[in-house]
Parts: C-alpha cells; sequence; structure tokens
C-alpha cells in the first residue's frame, strides 16, 4: 500500500484548518471579537518570530541547495504580512474597545 504524498497531505490539512478557522471565527458572539482579536495578535507575533528566524537563515547552513535566498524572501514577506496583521489587529482592537466606554455628556 503505498503512502499519501507528504504535500498533498500538508495541502488537506491546510484546508481542513481554513474550514475549522472559518466557522470558529464566525460563531464568535460579538462580546467575545475583542479577546478573539487578542489571541490572533499572539498568534502572529510567534508567526513573525519564526518569519525573522527564516529571514535570517545563514545561507552556508541552508537545507536547500543554493544561496538560501527562498528562505530569506519567504521569510521577509511573512514578516511584512504577520506585522501588517499584528498593527491591524490592534487598530481593530482600539476602535471595539472605544465602543464599551461611556459617551460624555455635552
Amino acid at each position: 500500500m503505498d503512502a499519501v504524498d507528504p504535500t498533498i497531505f500538508r495541502l488537506a490539512i491546510f484546508v481542513l484548518a481554513i474550514f475549522v478557522g472559518y466557522y470558529v471565527v464566525w460563531s464568535v458572539t460579538p462580546a467575545l471579537h475583542t479577546p478573539l482579536m487578542a489571541v490572533t495578535n499572539a498568534i502572529s507575533s510567534v508567526i513573525i518570530v519564526g518569519a525573522l528566524i527564516a529571514a535570517a537563515a545563514d545561507p552556508s547552513t541552508a537545507a536547500t541547495t543554493g544561496d538560501g535566498w527562498i528562505s530569506k524572501g519567504a521569510g521577509a514577506i511573512a514578516v511584512a504580512l504577520a506585522a501588517v496583521n499584528i498593527f491591524g489587529g490592534f487598530l481593530v482592537t482600539q476602535r471595539m474597545l472605544a465602543m464599551y466606554k461611556k459617551k460624555d455628556k455635552a
């Protein structure tokens, strides 16, 4: 019996994660959106640490043949996307928290 190709296996896990993430996020009540944003910011901060490690990869120890430009480029792109996600999450969280503040009476 042949084993499943690792690429297909990882792709299937990725697709399942997309569906689970979609249903988890859209089933959250509005009162829990702010804590959910805080958790996604924390996850993005972990992603940015891994992306910085990938971007700083030493070409002489790169697992692939060549000069390691693929890992550096992918790491740089991941840093940029995670940074946008983190800062955007903070802005959305700030706006959500502002909705719960009492309005000043004129």
